[in-house]
């Protein structure tokens, strides 16, 4: 399979970007590495980064629901759900539901993450996933690992994973699925992913090929895409 893009990182965003990526730097044990006026990014010891962007305008999702829709979240792992769960409420999150095997709480800038239970996890919590919601989750996968190289590892009615390089994306299937419809605040993105590429114009014929459509956003290291589901995503050089 052809790789025309690597997956760098999800993006957040957030009205208080300090405060969002300070709650996940105390829960997770990851290291901060970057804390800039635009961008909060934190660390987990496998490489895998997440970072947090200012939005001042940002409107948070009201999970579960898809009139404000959650977009993306991270599904992390911990060998002490429940204790985890209650100290991630002290730090500032919110609990929203109870699963047999996870804990869905909002962080502080209202989007929604879950704890899972994982054997022999430690003290640092592992990214096991970040979840995009699709309408259509097996196409959507496919699209990613297409243009990335990455593999779909399960394919499966509730959804598909795709990995590579120890990194995963989940895609969830999403009944009512409400898309992004980005830079309208009414319809926000919630998070995106950015993707590196070595050539800007071979990554955008690419993505385009595979269905993606060009928005209304670039610089000389960056253009702004939706995928076939709506969400955006950067290509950058």
């Amino acid at each position: 399979m052809t790789v025309t893009a690597r997956l760098d990182l999800a993006i957040f965003d957030a009205a208080d970007i300090d405060e969002v990526g300070s709650f996940y730097a105390e829960l997770t044990g990851w290291d901060v590495v970057r804390q800039d006026p635009d961008r909060f990014g934190v660390r987990a010891p496998d490489g895998q980064e997440v970072e947090f962007q200012r939005a001042p305008d940002h409107v948070p999702p009201r999970w579960p629901g898809q009139q404000h829709p959650q977009q993306f979240h991270l599904d992390l792992r911990t060998d002490d759900l429940r204790e985890q769960a209650e100290r991630a409420v002290a730090l500032g999150a919110v609990r929203l539901a109870d699963g047999p095997t996870w804990i869905t709480l909002a962080d502080p800038a209202g989007h929604p993450f879950d704890l899972c239970q994982a054997r022999d996890t430690g003290p640092v919590m592992r990214l096991f996933a970040v979840t995009i919601d699709a309408p259509d989750a097996s196409a959507l996968a496919h699209f990613y690992a297409d243009l990335t190289g990455m593999e779909v590892s399960y394919d499966g009615p509730e959804g598909a994973l795709v990995t590579g390089g120890a990194r995963n994306l989940m895609f969830q299937q999403i009944s009512g699925y409400h898309a992004p419809r980005w830079p309208d605040p009414a319809h926000p993105q919630q998070a995106h992913l950015d993707l590196l590429v070595d050539d800007l114009d071979a990554g955008q014929a690419r993505a385009l090929e595979l269905g993606a459509r060009r928005l209304p956003a670039a610089g000389d290291r960056y253009r702004v895409f939706a995928d076939p589901a709506g969400h955006p995503f950067c290509l950058i050089r």
